[in-house]
């Protein structure tokens, strides 16, 4: 996980995650553990299910339950929304789990710089273009 340096302007995004898996009640725990102690209880969770192969309704998460929410027309595939008390509303990048580690930092970096205006989707597409372009050409065999 990436954040915006605290204090930054509002961006799009306000950081990055990485999951290792596509199963969200397994993955949200930790994520929201993390985040419960710098933005206060995190309550509710809404994410686009086209990423997520199963969506829980409830996630227990230390102590207390995550209402998790799916919006598949209205909320962008890649970026997930976390409500709290204290903070209110944040948006992150989900980065893929199967996201090639150079691929995943540079997208985290991203995320995370508050001046940065560009939606979750379009840093995916930016990130593939220069996974691309990088890449060293095939070898014939």
């Amino acid at each position: 996980m990436s954040l915006a340096p605290s204090g930054s302007a509002p961006a799009l995004l306000d950081g990055a995650w990485w999951p290792r898996t596509r199963d969200l009640g397994t993955e949200l725990p930790s994520l929201t553990a993390a985040l419960d102690s710098l933005w206060g209880r995190i309550t509710r969770v809404t994410v686009n299910p086209g990423h997520w192969p199963t969506v829980p309704r409830r996630v227990p998460v230390a102590g207390h339950v995550v209402k998790v929410g799916s919006f598949m027309a209205q909320q962008d595939p890649h970026q997930m929304l976390l409500l709290s008390y204290r903070v209110g509303r944040w948006d992150l990048l989900v980065i893929p789990p199967q996201t090639d580690p150079v691929s995943a930092a540079w997208l985290m970096e991203a995320a995370s710089d508050p001046l940065r205006t560009s939606t979750a989707s379009e840093l995916m597409a930016e990130a593939a273009r220069l996974g691309t372009a990088t890449r060293p050409p095939a070898k014939e065999v």
